[in-house]
């Protein structure tokens, strides 16, 4: 080997593993600061507030101080749909020990209106219109696809996110997180 391939061949280690860094740091959860009291204000997660289907308005930091599941999904979204009576049942068997799910639509408010009118969910259901694949990205969702559900800790500590169908098996290790 010459000089120039041992050169190129460091560099090229070099460039792998910074990219292997820059990945692995985004995929680790990196909290959100305290979700009661003054963080829940600052963070801008906590202090957003989104209209319900109604129109009514529903604030992130009203969630403050339980463990929360927030749901990123859409009526045009088959496995969107295939979770939500999954989570809705977790949500039902769980909110006794103060567990909280919210669906996020990232979708229009009348195809919302008319899904929620066929098939009601017992937790709340928020629009987080189409700027909620942002939203989505700014908490891992690096892909910004769908369905995607992250799980914050009573604290407001981002315990964990997952881009894809959430499974029993999911929801299982979850509750046992917070």
């Amino acid at each position: 080997m010459n000089r120039r391939q041992l050169m190129l061949g460091g560099v090229a280690a070099a460039a792998a593993l910074a990219g292997a860094g820059v990945a692995w740091w985004q995929l680790q959860p990196h909290g959100a600061p305290a979700a009661s009291g003054e963080g829940a204000t600052r963070d801008p997660f906590w202090a957003q507030s989104f209209d319900t289907p109604d129109g009514a308005s529903l604030a992130l930091a009203s969630f403050s101080g339980k463990p929360l599941l927030v749901n990123f999904w859409a009526t045009w979204c088959p496995p969107c749909i295939e979770e939500l009576p999954l989570l809705d049942r977790f949500y039902q068997e769980n909110k006794a020990k103060s567990w909280q799910v919210l669906g996020l639509a990232v979708d229009q408010p009348s195809a919302v209106r008319t899904w929620l009118q066929r098939k009601p969910l017992g937790f709340p259901v928020a629009m987080a219109g189409f700027s909620g694949t942002e939203l989505s990205k700014s908490l891992g969702n690096l892909s910004g696809g769908l369905p995607f559900t992250v799980v914050f800790g009573a604290s407001g500590q981002l315990l964990h996110r997952k881009s894809g169908k959430v499974t029993p098996e999911d929801l299982a290790q979850w509750v046992q997180l917070a």
